[in-house]
Order: C-alpha cells, then structure tokens, then sequence
C-alpha cells in the first residue's frame, strides 16, 4: 500500500544521514540499497523508531510510494546511475520523478534530462553539499533537471536544507545540469579555499616558523573576522589537535592529497568555455604535485633554493597573510562566477546569482559570512559582470593588496611555493590591465601561421594579415 513520500536509493552515510533528516523533519522514506543486509542494519540502528520503512526490491519500494512517485538516488556517478534509471523505468508512470544526488557530471545531467523527458518522467539532478554533518542536520542543496519537478521535490528539499536568516540553502538552479554544475563549482572553489589555506599555514610554518599551538591560536582569531568560515574553524582545530604523545597529529600525516575529480572536472570545462579559473586550476594541479612525494624527497635532496632566513616583524607578515588569503579568496569566488555566467550563457541557463551566494552561506563546506556580500552585490546589480567590479570588493581589494604583494613577495624570496594566491595576485593584475602582451602572440600567430590579427586603429571585427617575412613594417592585407 502506499503511504511514503519519498524513495531513496542508496544507504552509505550521506545517504543514511539524508534519511534521517527527511524523518526528523515529517516527511515519510521509503528505503532500498543494493545489499540489503544495509536495510536490516539501519532499520534496527539508527533508524529505529522512527517511520521509515524498508524495502527489499525496486518494485517494493516503487509500490509503497505516493503519487506522484519521487525517487532518489544517493549512488555513485558515473554508469551506476543509468543502470538504475534503467531499471526504475518500467515500475514508473508519466510524471514520476527520479531525482539524482550524487556528484554526476552536469553534462550526463543534460543528457538524462533530455532523455527521461522524452518517456515523461521528470529528472532531477541536484548538487548537495556539507559532508556528513550537513547531510544529517542541514545541507546545502542545489537542485536542476526539468521544471516540472521542483513544485513536487521543493517542500522535501527546502525542509531538510541548513537556513540561513530563516532562508533554506535550497533553491531551483535551472534547467537540465544547471544544478550539478553550480555544486562542480563549489567543489572548484572548495579546491581553491583549501589550497589557499594551506598556502597561509605552510608560510606560517616554514617561513615564520610558528609553532601548531601558535597557529590555530592565529587561524581561531581569523575566523572571528572577515575569514569567518567553515574551512577556517575546522583549521584551527586541526592545527590544535594532538595524538596519543600530545604532540600535534597534523605533523604525523602524509603530505600527499587525494581528490575525487570534481576540481579536475570544474578546470577542464573552465578550459572548455575559455574562461581563466587559474587559482581552482593550480589547487588541482598542487594535489597533483603533492601525490609526486617519493620524487619530491629525491629533488629535495638535488635542487637547490634560497637560503634566505625570515627578517621582518611576525605580527605584520601575520596581517600580510590574512590580506593575501582574504584577497585570493575574492578572486576564486571572481573566477567561480564568472565560469557559472558563462555556462549559463552558452546552455541557456537562467542562474540567479544571489541565490547560489545565498545557497552557499549555510550547510555546505564552502560557507562562510563573505558569501552575503556577494549575494548583496548580485541584489544590488544583477546585470554584474564580474564580482570584482562591485564597489565593496573594489574597496576591499584597494585595501588589501599591499598585504597581498608583500606575502606574494616574501614567499618567493624565502622559496616557500604559493601556486594560488601568486595566480590570484597575476589574474587580478591581468584582469585590471588596460594592455596586455596578447599584441605580440597574435602578431606571432600571423608571422608563422597567417592567424591574422586586429588593429588598434580600425573597427573591431576587422582582420588583417602581414608578410612577415618580407620587411618590418609591410603593408597589412586585410582577409
């Protein structure tokens, strides 16, 4: 008979704890997993007493679901997703809702979309974000697919999503991929804000040589200001924890970082739309180079780097630290937006930036009190281009970049690598430019490839080709 609101595939912990909160919240689940020995032991832990239910088939769990019929899929990406589609298929009618909330690719998003349409079932592909923690008490949820799903998933959704000022960190993202690509982003920023803290605690340590205890003390104060953030608080405990020795685990782990793909994912379709996500892009690529770590122990041992030692005042590179990590911040969520403005222009998305700001200030790993300013810079102008031109991050930058550079300066004195907040530092520059030295590549590009060029002094749109070869200064050929 069916009574539930809600099917759900898939009980690993993001899972569980999903279900756990739809419960807390009244809404009726209805649970299945692959092995189903899992339902038995979440049945009988922690889902006891409480009105979830179990099922042991597809077509069991299809049959105790409410009309119209929403599943969900908590599964790995990839090709176990579509071996399910496939199999809820024939247990559902035209107007069910599958709804997928996994990390899928945005573009298999796309597709699946277009193609459950075409049988009339409505898809769902929605990003969720905020670990285990936020998966039990309040996520960050950004859903996408078809239209005519989200009247029937909202009140499910916005219920178990964190709040914010009373607002759910849950809104309708867009259509098709939209919402899969605005969590690929995140996670892209995620990268970022990871690798920039990393960058604050490795000058830290080896250029000013602070101690742990010294550095969470430094990391909790920051995190009273405009640092305020979840990656922040959860610095300066790690900084602060000790082992079974008390002496700080942090120095005990291995220095080589794994990674799932989605940062890989939000580089390559950065390069795939043409847009310069350098500081997301180098956090990827300083995982990379960390993994090389038996290789980095011989190059050590070879390669040679300044023996420069730390002169200055600690409490001024401290304050340099902060306005560095501050700033490169700004530009990654910059370069975060600006990826997201043009996907939306090229697939016809209409995203509502402020939303998204406001999707990411409560629940997900990213969140942080800076986001309201850039949900207040979209409600105040939302025709921005860019969040750098807004008057508050404008300001923001004039005062912060001296710090910047000097950090920026100092760690390539001492050799301390600083691959994204130096990017940062090089984006904004480049983007604050009136010229650059593309002049010289595209005169390049015509001298051994006819590529052609533009000129200053003529109508853009026109291009023009020079016989290099010939004598500097050969008349133009216009093509």
């Amino acid at each position: 008979m069916s009574h539930a609101n809600i099917g759900f595939i898939g009980l690993a912990v993001m899972g569980r704890n999903l279900v756990l909160n739809m419960a807390d919240h009244g809404i009726l689940v209805a649970v299945y997993n692959r092995t189903t020995a899992k339902i038995d032991e979440f049945l009988s832990g922690p889902a006891k007493g409480t009105s979830i239910t179990g099922a042991y088939s597809l077509e069991d769990l299809v049959a105790q679901l409410n009309s119209p019929r929403r599943v969900m899929m908590m599964v790995q990406a990839g090709p176990a997703v579509d071996t399910l589609i496939d199999r809820l298929l024939p247990l559902l009618s035209p107007g069910d809702i599958i709804i997928d909330g996994g990390n899928s690719l945005f573009s298999d998003t796309n597709r699946r979309t277009r193609a459950l349409t075409e049988q009339g079932i409505l898809f769902v592909g929605t990003g969720i974000s905020g670990g285990e923690e936020g998966a039990r008490f309040g996520p960050s949820i950004m859903p996408g697919g078809n239209p005519a799903a989200w009247p029937h998933v909202k009140d499910i959704f916005q219920a178990i999503a964190a709040k914010t000022d009373n607002e759910p960190c849950c809104q309708w993202v867009g259509e098709e991929g939209a919402g899969h690509f605005v969590k690929m982003v995140h996670n892209g920023i995620e990268y970022g804000d990871m690798q920039l803290i990393g960058e604050a605690y490795d000058f830290m340590r080896r250029g000013l040589g602070l101690s742990e205890k010294k550095m969470a003390a430094v990391f909790s104060a920051w995190n009273k200001g405009k640092l305020d953030s979840y990656l922040i608080e959860i610095t300066a405990n790690i900084l602060a924890f000790n082992d079974t020795d008390d002496k700080p685990l942090l120095n005990k782990i291995l220095d080589s970082a794994g990674q799932k793909g989605t940062g890989k994912w939000t580089g390559i379709n950065a390069l795939e739309l043409g847009i310069p996500l350098t500081l997301i892009g180098e956090a990827v690529f300083a995982r990379d180079l960390s993994t090389l770590k038996e290789e980095r122990l011989k190059a050590h041992q070879l390669l040679s780097g300044p023996q420069n030692l730390f002169t200055g005042q600690i409490d001024d590179y401290l304050e340099f630290i902060h306005n560095a990590l501050y700033a490169a911040k700004i530009v990654s969520y910059a370069q975060g937006f600006m990826l997201m403005r043009e996907a939306a222009r090229l697939y016809g998305w209409k995203l509502n930036y402020g939303d998204i700001a406001l999707m990411w200030r409560g629940g997900c790993i990213i969140r942080s009190t800076f986001l309201g300013n850039i949900k207040q810079a979209f409600t105040t102008n939302q025709a921005l281009e860019n969040i750098l031109l807004d008057d508050f991050f404008r300001e923001e930058l004039k005062h912060v970049q001296t710090g910047w550079r000097q950090m920026v300066a100092k760690a390539i004195e001492l050799g301390v690598p600083t691959p994204a907040i130096s990017s940062a530092l090089a984006f904004y520059d480049g983007y604050r430019s009136e010229l650059l030295p593309a002049n010289l590549l595209q005169a390049q590009r015509d001298y051994f490839g006819s590529h052609t060029y533009e000129r200053t002094d003529r109508p853009r749109g026109q291009f023009y080709h020079t016989d290099w070869a010939s004598r500097t200064g050969d008349t133009p050929k216009e093509t």
